[in-house]
């Protein structure tokens, strides 16, 4: 349990290290407070009731980015949001700097302010001496590092509630029920059926991690798929954290590979040419080191992030039929709702599938680096 705990804080603060300060440009006032993409809900008009076009670039991309405050609603044109903490330190030798983004709505606040440039737009910048741009180094609490937070904290709880009925029950004569159950089953299935087949002899040393990445996957990907606060966050669709999760495998593959998995690499068993004098066969082995977890990153980023885009795509039909007509748009609006509510559906199936493929083949990675002769 202890080790469980200091890995998924490990794994949410890592995240939250490489997530901060990843965030869109919507977030920009001349941008933000008058492009209706930004919400479907001012897709129609204007607050001067003149017509525009939906976005649908600005309206896809502007969901699943990040942001340094949390979007909640828009109420007759006046926009509902939580402004997150500003956490900065000046490369231009100002000092440490930590304030709300509310202040950057209007402006430049400080000497900082949201970039709309092309090279970093939507990132908050600061003025050099000859009036470029610089990045501050930003520890910013955006969208997706508080969603980290509040689900690493979530998944916590379960655990440790779990924990607690164990404790206080005897297990062997009384069978858990409700959410303790499912914990049981879940974790059962992923022990059995991942781990200990796919690493082999040595499975428990593995375990906690293997667990605590199944389940900080599963529980950031159904949060992601809930429409309001505290969900809603796109973290397992923000490549930082994947990347974060393929690292932390990539380490406990080759940290604690054995001998026979270096020699492999290193020295394998094929025709002496294909060795020396080019080590033909022994750089292929080397770069796949780094294919597997790039392989692991990039395929739960894609998925995720594929899911989301498709659900506000088939929403989006709602707002770019409205000037067809009531029938047409009536039409597409029902066929909208329809393919939402299956595709909602068909999105609680790919967060379980994403999280148990991740760890199955960061099971199957570790566990051919416990091969032996």
């Amino acid at each position: 349990m202890r080790r469980f705990i200091l890995i998924l804080i490990l794994i949410a603060v890592s995240g939250a290290l490489s997530g901060a300060g990843e965030v869109h440009p919507r977030f920009a006032a001349a941008e933000y407070r008058l492009t209706p993409a930004a919400t479907p809900e001012l897709a129609a008009t204007t607050t001067d009731d003149t017509e525009v076009e939906l976005d649908m670039d600005e309206y896809l991309y502007g969901h699943v980015r990040d942001s340094y405050e949390w979007h909640i609603t828009t109420v007759n044109g006046r926009h509902i949001s939580i402004p997150l903490p500003v956490i900065l330190v000046s490369k231009a030798g100002r000092g440490f700097f930590a304030f709300s983004s509310k202040h950057l709505e209007e402006g430049e606040y400080q000497g900082f302010s949201i970039s709309t440039s092309e090279k970093r737009p939507g990132k908050i910048v600061e003025k050099g001496p000859d009036g470029e741009e610089i990045r501050p180094w930003d520890f910013s609490i955006t969208k997706n590092v508080l969603g980290l937070m509040i689900n690493s904290a979530l998944l916590l709880l379960i655990v440790l509630l779990t924990a607690r009925w164990y404790r206080r029950h005897d297990a062997t004569s009384e069978a858990p029920s409700g959410g303790v159950g499912i914990m049981e089953m879940m974790v059962t299935m992923v022990e059995d059926d991942i781990i200990k087949d796919c690493v082999g002899e040595d499975y428990k040393r593995y375990s906690p991690y293997l667990l605590t990445a199944f389940f900080f996957i599963f529980i950031n990907n159904l949060m992601g798929i809930v429409p309001f606060f505290p969900g809603g966050a796109n973290v397992t669709g923000n490549i930082a954290v994947t990347m974060v999760l393929a690292l932390f495998t990539f380490f406990a593959i080759n940290l604690f590979g054995n001998k026979h998995y270096w020699k492999e690499i290193l020295w394998p068993e094929v025709p002496t040419w294909l060795k020396v004098p080019i080590p033909l066969v022994p750089a292929i082995e080397i770069i796949g080191m780094f294919t597997k977890p790039f392989s692991l990153m990039i395929r739960l980023f894609a998925n995720i992030l594929a899911g989301h885009l498709m659900i506000l795509g088939v929403v989006a039909m709602v707002f770019l039929t409205a000037k067809m007509g009531i029938a047409v748009n009536s039409g597409f609006t029902a066929v909208a709702v329809f393919l939402g509510i299956f595709m909602d559906c068909l999105e609680l199936l790919v967060a379980f599938l994403q999280a148990y493929v991740f760890t199955m083949l960061s099971a199957v990675f570790i566990g051919l680096s416990r091969q032996k002769e």
